[in-house]
């Protein structure tokens, strides 16, 4: 069998080029493999109030190897984790060990000492480690007191000591933890962003309002927040006048030593409207601050208003019986026992026979 003559595969050659021609170019570089990292990648956050605190590292192991003075040298500025940068982002402005750093992303570095060691936050925070580390870059420092802590393996960071004001974020690696103290002044920040959120949809509710007042008026003493409050409450009565801003009102008044009249007044329109639940709530509030000729009287006027409650007849006991009037409050708390539900009925016999015995 002859073989056909080469001309009849140049059209084909042709085609099988130009088909290749039209393929996508491959990518000089291959993509990376993914495989494990010998530091593993760490994110750990934190919320301070409404300040979000983000640490981002990568986490060497210890691995049987001397870390402090030899992996990690002394007296040198040192990356704090592995890999490129670690980096620290606040999203509002914070003060460290007492001073001010605005919000932002700050690379992370530390200067490891044997009884003190500097913590440095960098408006450089994209690098690899610390190799092109600059001190001019310095956002601030603080010097802060190591201390010893349980081993850890791996490198990690970590909160502790949270409330709504401020938190201690920690280095733990090794035996060895590091920590510096992060603050917030709160208030002012929920004051600039519930004012900006009441700008919006939940600026058509009383309830919102009345939120953002009542946290300002528990939280701070500050009289430019209370006032701000105090504003907060006058747009929440205006959306719906409740038991509960008409009383905001009148203790934001009374905090900043403004109309007492008119505070008086909030408290007697208040009254007026609140539901067995609240007057019983208000009273509670006056007993529990001394204030028991207050509370028995808030109890008696929600016990005219609801005398088929057994709660009202309850509360009313609890007064009489803090003001010393025994035998009254004994009337009170056996017409709770004949009305209360059986799940409640155990309680009260037993304030009953400790009453009798007195």
């Amino acid at each position: 069998m002859t073989s056909p003559p080469l001309r009849s595969f140049v059209p084909r050659l042709g085609g099988l080029l130009l088909g290749l021609a039209t393929l996508p170019l491959l990518p000089v570089q291959a993509q990376v493999l993914p495989l494990p990292e010998a530091s593993p990648h760490s994110v750990v956050t934190g919320t301070i109030g409404l300040t979000g605190v983000t640490v981002d590292y990568h986490s060497p192991g210890v691995k049987g190897r001397e870390i402090w003075g030899n992996l990690v040298p002394m007296d040198t500025v040192w990356r704090a984790g592995a890999n490129e940068n670690t980096t620290i982002t606040f999203s509002h402005p914070v003060t460290v060990e007492g001073q001010s750093l605005p919000a932002g992303t700050y690379g992370l570095h530390m200067i490891p000492g044997e009884s003190a060691w500097t913590v440095i936050f960098s408006h450089n925070h994209t690098s690899w480690g610390s190799f092109s580390y600059d001190q001019d870059e310095d956002a601030l420092r603080v010097e802060v007191s190591p201390k010893e802590g349980p081993f850890e393996e791996w490198l990690r960071y970590g909160f502790t000591d949270l409330t709504d004001h401020s938190a201690t974020a920690y280095l733990a690696w090794e035996e060895m933890r590091v920590p510096f103290g992060i603050a917030t002044d709160t208030p002012a920040i929920v004051a600039e962003t519930a004012s900006n959120e009441l700008r919006s949809t939940a600026g058509f509710f009383w309830r919102d309002y009345f939120r953002a007042a009542s946290w300002l008026q528990q939280n701070s003493d500050d009289p430019e927040h209370l006032q701000q409050a105090l504003a907060w409450a006058d747009t929440s009565i205006q959306r719906e006048a409740r038991f509960s801003n008409l009383r905001l009102k009148a203790q934001l008044l009374t905090a900043l030593g403004e109309n007492e009249e008119e505070a008086e007044a909030l408290i007697a329109r208040a009254a007026g409207i609140a539901t067995e639940p609240e007057m019983n709530g208000l009273g509670y509030q006056h007993l529990q601050a001394g204030e028991t000729e207050q509370a028995i009287e808030i109890f008696r006027a929600n016990l005219e208003r609801h005398p088929d409650s057994w709660n009202c007849h309850d509360s009313l006991g609890e007064g009489l019986a803090a003001a010393g009037e025994t035998t009254e409050a004994i009337s009170s708390y056996r017409k709770a026992l004949s009305m209360a539900p059986d799940n409640q009925k155990p309680r009260i016999e037993g304030i009953l026979d400790r009453l009798s015995a007195e």
